[in-house]
C-alpha cells in the first residue's frame, strides 16, 4: 500500500472510532431515535409504510407511530372529510395486541380544486402520527394496521396495505422520529393548546331557514402567513359545503361565507357541533362551534 493510500486509511479509521464515544454519549444522554421502520408497500403511483419510535412527550409510557404515503407528481389522496368528493383513509387496527387507545392525527390539509368538484387533502407525500398508547406499558406492542385510501388525478384509484410492527418498551425513551414530530407539528391545535402563530376563530353565524340558509365565519389569522382557508365539518354524515372567502373586513379580520342552500340540509345543522378548522402556513387551529 502506498504512503498516500495508508496515510487516507488511517484517517478514515480514526475518524470512526472518534465517532464511536460521541454516539455513546448520545445514547447515554437518550438522545437516540429508537425506531421501526416497515417496507415500502408499491400502490399505483404512490406508496406507503408505516413507522413507529419513543412518544413525542418525554416520559410518556407509549409510542409515537406515523403513516406515510408519497405519491407521483399531480396524484394526490385526502383529508378525514374530503370535500365534495373522494375517499378519505381508514384505518383498521384489528389484531393489534396490548394496546389500551390508538389515536391518528391528521395533519392540516389544502384545498385542490378539480374541474367539477372542491376536494381536501394532501400533494406529494404526508404522513399521518399516529399515538399509541399500551394495556401495560411493560410489555411489548404489536401493531396491526390494514389502510384503506384513495390515490387520485383524473380519476380515482383505491389503494390498501397492511403492516405489522412489534414495539418494545425499551423504544419508548429517545427521541420520536423527526419527520413523525414534524408531521405532529402540522396537526391543527384545538383551543387549549392554541399558539400565538395559530389562526383564531372570531364570530359565527348561522341563518338556516329562507331560501337563502348560509354560515358565516370571521377569523384571525397571523401577519403575513399565506394558504389561509377554513374547512367545516358536521356530525352524523350531513354534508357542509365548502366555504367561499369573502374580502377581509377593514381590519384585517378574514370573512368566509358557506352557501347551505348547495347541501340542501340546512336545518339538519340545528342544534349540531360543528367542527371548524382553521389552516395557514403559520399554524392551524380547531374549534367545536354548536349550532343554535
Amino acid at each position: 500500500m502506498s504512503t498516500t493510500r495508508t496515510r487516507l486509511w488511517l484517517a478514515a479509521v480514526m475518524a470512526v472510532v472518534a465517532a464511536v464515544p460521541a454516539l455513546g454519549s448520545a445514547q447515554a444522554q437518550g438522545l437516540t431515535q429508537v425506531s421501526h421502520t416497515s417496507d415500502w408497500v408499491q400502490l399505483h403511483n404512490a406508496r406507503v409504510r408505516l413507522l413507529a419510535g419513543a412518544p413525542a412527550t418525554k416520559g410518556a409510557k407509549g409510542y409515537l407511530a406515523g403513516l406515510e404515503i408519497t405519491m407521483a407528481e399531480g396524484w394526490k389522496t385526502y383529508w378525514r372529510m374530503p370535500g365534495d368528493a373522494g375517499v378519505p383513509p381508514t384505518f383498521d387496527w384489528a389484531g393489534s395486541t396490548n394496546v389500551r387507545a390508538i389515536e391518528v392525527r391528521y395533519p392540516a390539509p389544502m384545498r385542490l380544486p378539480e374541474p367539477a368538484a372542491e376536494t381536501i387533502g394532501y400533494k406529494r407525500s404526508v404522513i399521518f402520527p399516529v399515538e399509541v398508547t399500551p394495556q401495560d406499558a411493560a410489555r411489548p406492542v404489536e401493531l396491526k394496521l390494514a389502510i384503506e385510501f384513495g390515490v387520485c388525478r383524473d380519476i380515482c384509484v383505491p389503494a390498501e396495505a397492511k403492516f405489522s410492527l412489534v414495539l418494545a418498551p425499551a423504544e419508548m425513551a429517545g427521541e420520536p422520529l423527526a419527520a413523525i414530530r414534524a408531521a405532529l407539528e402540522r396537526v391543527p391545535r384545538k383551543a387549549a393548546g392554541r399558539r400565538a402563530s395559530d389562526p383564531e376563530l372570531g364570530r359565527v353565524t348561522a341563518t338556516l331557514d329562507g331560501t337563502a340558509p348560509r354560515l358565516a365565519i370571521e377569523a384571525r389569522f397571523a401577519r403575513g402567513s399565506e394558504g389561509a382557508d377554513l374547512f367545516i365539518e358536521a356530525p352524523d354524515g350531513i354534508y357542509v359545503p365548502l366555504p367561499k372567502r369573502l374580502p377581509d373586513a377593514a381590519d384585517g379580520t378574514a370573512r368566509f361565507e358557506v352557501d347551505l342552500a348547495r347541501g340542501g340540509n340546512a336545518k339538519e345543522l340545528k342544534g349540531k357541533v360543528l367542527t371548524l378548522t382553521l389552516v395557514s402556513s403559520a399554524g392551524a387551529s380547531e374549534t367545536a362551534w354548536a349550532v343554535p
